[in-house]
C-alpha cells in the first residue's frame, strides 16, 4: 500500500487538507440554510428552553413524559433550537433516549427539519441519568494532580451522556477557586491558575477527543466566563470587583487553554464585574473572547440571565433593552428558559432595527455549525452503538481510583493511621450514614440531596468501615445529614466507652449554587460540639471531612489525632475513605487550595511579597502573612519521600531556549506510594510586585519502597510570564528561584 509508506508529515498534511475541505463544505451548507430561513426560524435557533416547558405537568414532572401540544408549540410554533435540563430528578438512560427521539421526531415535522440540540450538566459524571457514574467533584480531581484521571472521567462522562442521546455537556467549570466562601467552589479546580488551565483543557479535550460526530464524544462548554468565582461577598451570582490586571493573570488563562483545546461552546458568568454584567459586556464577549482569544464557538447564557439585566442588574430599562444589550454584546443563545419571552422580544428588536440581522445570522451560523459538527443533521437520534457505553463495569473501578487518589491526609499524629482492622471503631457524625454529603451538588438532582435517586449499591462510610473491620465497628449515626440524633453528645460519650478509636465524619451536606450560600466558613456549632465531645472521651479521634470547600476547624484541630479530607468524591467516596483509614490504599492527594486557619485571613499560596508582611511598627515587622492551617500542596502519605538536589541544564535561560530541571525523588519508607512532585518559581525582582511562588509544573509518580526516580521538567520564558502594568503578558529579564519541596536553586533569564 503506497499510502502506508507516506511520511507522517504528508499524512498529517493530507488529513488537515481533508478536514479543511469538510469544514468549508459544511460552512457552505450552513450559509445556504440560513439564506432559506425566516426571521422566526433564526430567532428560534437562538432560543433555549428547559424540559419543564414541554413536559407533562411542567417542571415537577417525575417520569420524563412529554406534552405533545407543548412540544409542538415549542418546536413548530417557536422553532426552538435547543432544550436543556431535567425536571424533578434524573431519568433512566432508556427514558432519556425516548425523550430525545420524541423531540427529534417533532423537529422532523418542521419546515426546514433542523434538529434540536439538547444540553445537560455533567459536572462530575452524568448528573441527570439514573445509575450513571459519579466521579469526584473538580476540587477533588485537582487533589489527585492526575491529568490522566481527569481525562478518563471526562471520557466516561461523555460516553454516558451520549448513551442518553445527549450531545452537549455543560462542563467543565474553569473558574479559578480563589474565594472559598463561594458555593460553587467544589466545581473548580482550586486556587491555582496552572492546575486550572491544565486540568480544564484536559477535560475539554477528553469530552471531544473522538470527534464530535463519534458516539463517544460530546460538545464541551467552558464555564463561567469570566471571573464568576470571585464575588466580593462570596455569594453566588453577586458582584466581583477585579482589576483587569488580575482578570488577565488569574482568570483568563484557563479559558485561553480550553479554547486552544477546541472547546465548542462557552457559558457566561451570571454576575457582574466592576458594575458591568458580563452578559452585557461587548468588551469581554466580543473584543476579548472573540477577537483576542479567537473563540469561534457558541456563546450561551446561563439560566435566565438576559432578563436579569433588567430585573436584577438594573442596567436595562426594559426586558427588550436587556435582549438588545446581550445580543449586541455577543450572546448567541439565550437559556431563557421558562417561556418564549426572548423570542418575542428579539423579534421586536430586529424589526425596530435595534439588533442588526447580521448579528442574528452570525449567531445562527455558529449554532448550526455546532449541530453539523455533532452529526445531528445526519442522524439526530440516539445512536444504537452508544447505548452499550452506559454503565460499563470498568467505570466503577475508574471512579474508585479517582476517589482514592483524591483522598488527602492532612494530619497523622504519631502515625495513628492506618488503623488496625482489629480495633473497635466507633463511627459517628452526620456524614457517616448518608450519601448526599459524599457526592455533593449535581448528583441525580440539582442539589444532590435527595438520596432516593442514588444507585441502590451506593455505600455509606459506616457501611464500608463495618466491612473492613468484620463487624467490629459500631455506627452511631442516622441517615439524614441534619438528623438531630447525629448531634447527641450524651450518646457519643456513652458509646465511646467501649471503643478503641472514634472516626468522626463531619463536613457539609450537598448543595448547589445559591442554596449553598453561607456567611461563615466555620463548621456549624453542633458539629464542633460533637468534635469536642469526642476528644474529651480520651479516645483517639480521626476526623473525616466530607466537604465541598474548606470549613474552618482550627479550634478542634489540635485535639484530632488524624484528619482525612475526603472532599465530595462521588460514588466511591466511602470505599476510598475506608481503604485509606485501614491502609489498603496509601493516600497521595494534595491540597488544591490553601486551607484557611482564620476567617479573616484568606491568603492564597501565590500571594505577593507584600502580603507576607505583618507590620505593627517598623521594628516589629514579621513575615507570616501566609499562615493557613494547611498550605496549598499539603498532603501526607504512609511512606516518606526524600528529595535530592535540583540540577539545571544551564545557569541561564536565553531567548527562545529552554531550561531542563531534574531532581531525584526517593521513596525512603517501607511501602509503595504515589507522590506529586511540584515545581514552583519566584522572580526576585520585577516591574510589578512578584508572587512569592507560582506553580509551573507537576508530575505524579509511583515509587516502590526504596526506589528512586529522577523527575525532569522543561521551562521556557513563556512559562515564567506575568501580566504587567500595561496589561501585556511578558517575561522580564532577571534572576529567578526554582523550588521543589524544600530544595531551591536560582538561574537568570535574558531575552
Amino acid at each position: 500500500m503506497l499510502l502506508n509508506r507516506l511520511p507522517a508529515a504528508l499524512l498529517l498534511l493530507s488529513f488537515c487538507t481533508n478536514l479543511h475541505a469538510q469544514t468549508q463544505e459544511i460552512s457552505k451548507k450552513v450559509d445556504k440554510l440560513i439564506s432559506d430561513m425566516t426571521l422566526d426560524e433564526k430567532i428560534g435557533q437562538m432560543t433555549q428552553v428547559t424540559l419543564g416547558v414541554v413536559a407533562k405537568g411542567g417542571g415537577g414532572n417525575e417520569d420524563g413524559s412529554l406534552d405533545p401540544e407543548a412540544l409542538k408549540h415549542a418546536v413548530l410554533d417557536y422553532k426552538v433550537g435547543s432544550i436543556l435540563n431535567t425536571t424533578a430528578h434524573a431519568l433512566s438512560v432508556e427514558k432519556w433516549r425516548a425523550v430525545q427521539t420524541e423531540i427529534q421526531d417533532e423537529a422532523k415535522k418542521s419546515r426546514l427539519k433542523i434538529p434540536v440540540i439538547y444540553g445537560l450538566d455533567g459536572m462530575h459524571g452524568q448528573t441527570y441519568t439514573l445509575n450513571s457514574t459519579l466521579f469526584p467533584q473538580n476540587i477533588a480531581m485537582a487533589a489527585t494532580r492526575n491529568p490522566d484521571l481527569v481525562a478518563l472521567a471526562a471520557h466516561i462522562t461523555a460516553n454516558e451522556l451520549r448513551a442518553s442521546g445527549v450531545r452537549w455537556e455543560f462542563a467543565p467549570v474553569l473558574d479559578c477557586g480563589r474565594q472559598p466562601l463561594w458555593s460553587r467552589f467544589p466545581e473548580t479546580f482550586g486556587e491555582d491558575v496552572y492546575i486550572g488551565k491544565t486540568l480544564g483543557a484536559t477535560a475539554v479535550h477528553a469530552y471531544q477527543a473522538d470527534g464530535l460526530t463519534n458516539p463517544t464524544a460530546v460538545a464541551a462548554c467552558m464555564k463561567h466566563y469570566l471571573a464568576y468565582s470571585a464575588p466580593r461577598s462570596g455569594k453566588d451570582r453577586s458582584p466581583s470587583y477585579i482589576p483587569e490586571i488580575e482578570l488577565r493573570e488569574y482568570f483568563i488563562p484557563q479559558f485561553r487553554e480550553a479554547i486552544k483545546a477546541g472547546a465548542a461552546t462557552i457559558m457566561i458568568n451570571s454576575g457582574e464585574i466592576n458594575g458591568i454584567p458580563v452578559h452585557a459586556s461587548k468588551y469581554l464577549l466580543t473584543d476579548v473572547l472573540r477577537t483576542e482569544l479567537g473563540f469561534q464557538g457558541v456563546i450561551v447564557t446561563d439560566w435566565e440571565d438576559i432578563i436579569r439585566l433588567h430585573t436584577r442588574h438594573l442596567v436595562a430599562n426594559s426586558p427588550r433593552q436587556a435582549v438588545v444589550m446581550a445580543i449586541n454584546a455577543g450572546i448567541d443563545m439565550s437559556m431563557v428558559p421558562m417561556d418564549y419571552s426572548f423570542f418575542d422580544l428579539l423579534k421586536e428588536a430586529v424589526q425596530k432595527n435595534e439588533v442588526p440581522v447580521s448579528r442574528i445570522n452570525d449567531a445562527v451560523k455558529r449554532i448550526l455549525l455546532l449541530k453539523y459538527s455533532l452529526g445531528l443533521f445526519d442522524n439526530p437520534y440516539p445512536e444504537p452503538a452508544s447505548f452499550a457505553n452506559f454503565g460499563r463495569p470498568e467505570y466503577q473501578q475508574a471512579a474508585l481510583q479517582a476517589a482514592q487518589e483524591a483522598m488527602t491526609l492532612l494530619k497523622n499524629q504519631n502515625n495513628i493511621l492506618p488503623l488496625s482492622k482489629d480495633k473497635k471503631v466507633l463511627v459517628a457524625g452526620p456524614s457517616a450514614s448518608s450519601l448526599a454529603p459524599l457526592n455533593g451538588a449535581w448528583s441525580y438532582t440539582w442539589q444532590g440531596n435527595q438520596e432516593q435517586w442514588y444507585p441502590a449499591d451506593s455505600k455509606t462510610i459506616g457501611q464500608t468501615i463495618a466491612e473492613k473491620t468484620g463487624g467490629k465497628a459500631s455506627v452511631l449515626s442516622a441517615k439524614g445529614f441534619d438528623n438531630t440524633q447525629n448531634f447527641d453528645t450524651a450518646r457519643l460519650r456513652s458509646a465511646a466507652r467501649d471503643a478503641d478509636v472514634i472516626v468522626l465524619c463531619l463536613g457539609e451536606n450537598a448543595y448547589a449554587e445559591s442554596p449553598g450560600n453561607i456567611s461563615d466558613l466555620a463548621l456549624p456549632e453542633n458539629q464542633m460540639a460533637l468534635a469536642r465531645t469526642a476528644a474529651a472521651t480520651g479516645k483517639p479521634v480521626i476526623l473525616v471531612l466530607t466537604e465541598g470547600r474548606p470549613r474552618l476547624i482550627s479550634s478542634i484541630e489540635p485535639s484530632m489525632n488524624g484528619i482525612l479530607l475526603a472532599y465530595w468524591s462521588g460514588k466511591k467516596t466511602a470505599e476510598a475513605i475506608a481503604d485509606v483509614l485501614f491502609g489498603d490504599y496509601n493516600p497521595g492527594g494534595i491540597l488544591p487550595y490553601s486551607y484557611p486557619r482564620y476567617s479573616g485571613e484568606i491568603v492564597l499560596y501565590d500571594r505577593k511579597h507584600t502580603e507576607d508582611v505583618r507590620e505593627i511598627f517598623n521594628a516589629d515587622m514579621t513575615w507570616d502573612g501566609y499562615n493557613p492551617l494547611f498550605p496549598f500542596g499539603w498532603g501526607l502519605s504512609y511512606t516518606q519521600f526524600t528529595y535530592g538536589p535540583i540540577s539545571l541544564s544551564s545557569s541561564s535561560l536565553k531567548g527562545s531556549g529552554s531550561l531542563t530541571i531534574t531532581i531525584p525523588i526517593t521513596n525512603a519508607g517501607a511501602r509503595e506510594g504515589k507522590h506529586t512532585v511540584e515545581l514552583y518559581s519566584h522572580q526576585q525582582y520585577a516591574s510589578i510586585t512578584p508572587n512569592m511562588q507560582r506553580l509551573r509544573a507537576f508530575k505524579k509518580i509511583d515509587l516502590k519502597a526504596g526506589e528512586t526516580q529522577t523527575v525532569s521538567f522543561t521551562l521556557t520564558a513563556a512559562d515564567l510570564a506575568f501580566v504587567n502594568a500595561d496589561l501585556k503578558t511578558v517575561t522580564e529579564p532577571g534572576n529567578f528561584d526554582l523550588m521543589i519541596g524544600k530544595q531551591k536553586v536560582s538561574f537568570s533569564y535574558q531575552p
